[in-house]
Order: structure tokens, then sequence, then C-alpha cells
């Protein structure tokens, strides 16, 4: 399928193990993906592995906590083809803790690399969506965002937040026929996952056990279905909040 030929498509956290996923899956569909990532190097491997495929990508280094950065990734991305068709808000942290532990650090980081960063990256990239006529954005929140798992309050009030503000920008901004939608993923086998799981003692075998379709989810899934909310194949999903979780409950 080539259901984003000539679009561009900027993925933020597109170094790490959703982000990097998604930005390979857009880019086998004809997508000039813009893979940014605070670590620079990170997305340059990835930007590089999809040009040795045949694919279209750039890297750029962002730190997208900062307002100013977040304004000069979706400028640079605007100049490559005077459009930005697709906004994949998927970089997010995991400050782990309850309330007496976390830190004001803690807390406050989690919403600006959350949350404010999707304020800020939509603010810059929507006026250049409505003067094209539309355009598709895609949050990466939480099934935690949706039923909390314990300990873990900043990252799971953040990604709640980002349930919330996908559904306010979705109504404001459908009748400029920008469609705005989050996934919510459960476990998903990412290194961010293999460090916390090797913090807890546990197995990924451990966590495969938890799952009712026996097993924990791939990025490439992930991947799947964000693609999916980004093309016109969902021309009418607009404010959804969609789970991949294989049937697993929080615990």
């Amino acid at each position: 399928m080539k259901r984003f030929e000539g679009k561009v498509a900027i993925v933020t956290g597109g170094g790490g193990g959703i982000g990097s996923a998604i930005s390979r899956r857009l880019a086998q569909e004809g997508a000039l993906v813009v893979v940014s990532d605070m670590n620079g190097e990170a997305a340059g491997v990835v930007a590089a592995d999809i040009e040795a495929v045949g694919g279209v990508a750039v890297a750029f280094a962002a730190d997208i906590s900062q307002k100013d950065a977040c304004f000069r990734l979706v400028e640079n991305a605007v100049a490559l083809k005077g459009r930005v068709d697709v906004l994949i808000n998927n970089a997010g942290i995991n400050r782990r803790g309850n309330l007496l532990s976390l830190t004001d650090d803690d807390w406050h980081v989690s919403f600006t690399v959350n949350l404010d960063s999707m304020f800020h990256l939509c603010r810059a990239v929507i006026p250049h969506m409505i003067a094209a006529g539309g355009g598709a954005i895609v949050n990466t929140a939480s099934q935690w965002g949706l039923y909390p798992a314990p300990n873990h309050i900043a990252y799971n009030t953040t990604k709640a937040a980002v349930a919330a503000f996908t559904q306010n920008l979705a109504r404001d901004y459908a009748p400029d026929k920008i469609r705005v939608n989050a996934v919510c993923p459960g476990e998903i086998h990412t290194p961010m996952l293999e460090a916390g799981v090797k913090r807890s003692g546990r197995t990924i075998a451990d966590l495969d056990k938890l799952v009712p379709f026996g097993r924990i989810g791939k990025p490439e899934e992930v991947a799947a279905l964000v693609a999916f909310l980004a093309s016109d194949e969902a021309a009418f999903m607009c404010g959804s909040l969609v789970e991949i979780t294989g049937a697993q409950a929080v615990a």
C-alpha cells in the first residue's frame, strides 16, 4: 500500500522503539518522514535505515521540551515540500513513582515532554494543515491514561491529559478537516519497557502471561494502527481513543 504517497509526516520520538516502527511504516507507504528525536544519532540511524530500503526520510535532532524547538521542527519540515500532512506526537517519558516518592522535577518534566510538546507542535502545524485543506494528527496516549496503573501517577495523569487534549483538538478542528486521534497502547516490547522489567526483577515472559492474547504487543503493531488512523481509510475517525492491549486489563 502507498497510502502516504507524496505526503510529509513528522514523527516525534522517532528514534525510539514505537517511534522508529511508525517512521518505517509511514516511509514504506510512501511518506517523506521527518524523524525527530532528542537523540539525533538515533534519529539518524532510523532515517538511514529508511533510505537504505528505498524510502525517503530526514532526521532532525529536536528537544521538544522547548517551545522554540517545536516550532523550528515544523518549519524545517514545511521547508521540504511546503506542507505537513501528518503529525505523529509520539515522544514521551515515564517517571515512575507515587505522589510522595516523585520529585517536583519528575512531575513537571512529565508534563513538559508528554503534553506541552503536543500543545506547541499542534499550534505550529495546524495553520499549515488549515491552509492545505486538512491533515491528520495521531497522538500516543496510553492504556494507563484511561485506567491508571499503580505507582505511575505522573505518567498516568499526563497520558489522561493527552486523551482529553486529543478529543478537544478533534472537536475544534474537525470543521477544518483536520482529524485528531490517539492510540492507547498497553504493554509493548520496547527498550523503555525492557529497562522497566529489569528494574522490577521480572521478565518479558512474566508480562506475556498477564495478557489474554498470550503475549505483549510489538512496536510494529502500534505502527500499523497509527498508519491506519493517519490514512484516508480512517476518514471519519476523529476524536477516537483507540486501545491496543491484547485485551489486557491494567494490574
